[in-house]
């Protein structure tokens, strides 16, 4: 029988991890890869120290490091594109036309309804963020709005299409892990996410009443001016961003749809920008550094290129080693299996289901993890209570889908970070749609409202067996 870590000692490590990210991140204000190299390190030792071989160990790094080799490459496409779209003048066009057009007052709600119709279209959170984000991003910061507030609503939206949307791969993996209809899942977590979506609606809403009063229009026009300057605007740049956007919608593979992305940019940028091949190339690689001595534009416009997301990548490599760990060495395992002894009802269940997800995205960095193993673990207790098993899918999302970004070494929370410039500790608070999400899930467990059952309920909720 294969060797694991009991509770009390998988508590152990689970203590060191967070004990390092909070003196690493929180107080020394340092990036979240050494303290979690240094969790890795100890998590290591100590599994070696109670009898885990390191063969089991490097086995399951491996199989974890391989399991995000996808993301690493959409990450590497991703920051191509980015380079290109920057060096091209699609994103400065895109920021001309849409300061010109979108009123200050709604840009926050705007962004957040126009990330969720794109992420809701295409099914895809990362590509949400990365094209129409970034340029989304831009817009408000030209506007004066923090970036943190713009960034919130830009994941808010993101996730709401990544959770909703028929062909998301969230969506199909949770609605395949718990046993149910794809589109019968997709009606069914409208009771938890339309309430969450008014909601993040109506705050953002106020929020850019409050922040309109920043917006400087001598600035904005300031703006406006030295952006026809430095770049040739061009309305024909705008069929890059529409482009991927169709790809994507049509389920044509990501990487593929951001790389015609950027190649398309690149032309454009030799096009309308008089860029040679040698400087596209640059650009791909090392990313846009603009000097026009105007520090608004020189921010907005910069980043992007291989360099751009190799700190997110080593970000993601670390997480998935310590989660290689954490799995062979049955920590995962033993703290998911003590939260579902404490289960009585079904609002228990629901919680258990919920902290489970949250614990798995930080503790093992992955988002699907996060959804296939509090199914494997509560599923049958589900059926046994009687519930209707689109109970536990919906509540996968809840948490498990909608929380990811949430840690910034968690796949999803390094990419949307790398791509926004934005860390998920400053975007959390306004990440609305995200966080309020799971409470509704749990306030919906405690008190019945839109739960489904199998069959009737013969006990009185609170003393189910």
């Amino acid at each position: 029988m294969e060797k694991k870590l009991s509770f009390g000692k998988s508590l152990i490590i689970i203590g060191f991890l967070l004990l390092s990210i909070f003196v690493g991140v929180i107080i020394w204000g340092q990036d979240p890869q050494m303290p979690i190299v240094l969790a890795t390190v100890f998590a290591t030792v100590f599994a070696m120290v109670n009898g885990i071989k390191w063969e089991d160990l490097e086995k399951s790094i491996i199989e974890n490091i391989v399991n995000i080799v996808p993301s690493i490459v959409f990450l590497l496409a991703m920051g191509i594109m980015l380079g290109t779209w920057l060096h091209s003048g699609v994103v400065p066009t895109i920021i001309y036309y849409g300061s010109k057009i979108i009123s200050p007052k709604l840009l926050i709600p705007t962004t957040f309804l126009l990330a969720s119709a794109t992420s809701l279209t295409t099914g895809d959170s990362w590509g949400t963020a990365g094209t129409i984000g970034i340029a989304l991003l831009g817009i408000g910061i030209s506007f004066g709005i923090p970036a943190p507030i713009m960034a919130g609503a830009i994941v808010s939206g993101s996730y709401f299409g990544d959770k909703l949307s028929p062909i998301s791969d969230t969506t199909v993996l949770a609605a395949g892990v718990s046993e149910v209809d794809v589109f019968e899942h997709v009606k069914y977590m409208l009771w938890t996410t339309v309430p969450s979506m008014l909601i993040a609606t109506v705050v953002y809403f106020f929020l850019g009443l409050k922040h309109a009063g920043n917006v400087d229009l001598a600035q904005i026009s300031e703006l406006h001016i030295l952006l026809e300057e430095t770049f040739t605007i061009s309305p024909i740049l705008l069929l890059v961003p529409v482009s991927v956007i169709v790809m994507i919608a049509k389920k044509v593979n990501p990487v593929p749809a951001l790389m015609g992305g950027a190649l398309l940019a690149a032309a454009f940028a030799m096009i309308f920008q008089g860029a040679s091949l040698a400087e596209v190339v640059e650009v791909m690689h090392y990313g846009v550094e603009l000097d026009t001595g105007y520090e608004l534009i020189d921010e907005l416009i910069a980043g992007g290129g291989l360099d751009y997301v190799m700190w997110t990548i080593s970000l993601v490599l670390v997480a998935m080693i310590l989660a290689g760990v954490l799995d062979a060495s049955g920590v995962t395992e033993a703290i998911v299996g003590r939260i579902l002894r404490l289960v009585r009802n079904t609002g228990d269940l629901i919680f258990a289901t919920v902290v489970s997800s949250i614990f798995l995205n930080i503790a093992t960095a992955d988002q699907y993890l996060a959804i296939i193993f509090p199914a494997k673990m509560f599923k049958e207790t589900y059926k046994e209570k009687g519930l209707d098993l689109r109970v536990v899918s919906r509540t996968l999302e809840d948490a498990g889908t909608l929380t990811s970004p949430l840690f910034a070494w968690n796949t999803c929370g390094a990419f949307i970070s790398g791509a926004l410039g934005v860390s998920p500790m400053a975007y959390l608070p306004y990440a609305i749609l995200n966080w309020l999400n799971p409470i509704i899930a749990i306030i919906y467990g405690y008190t019945g409202f839109s739960i489904k059952y199998t069959k009737e309920k013969m006990v009185v909720e609170g003393s189910e067996e």
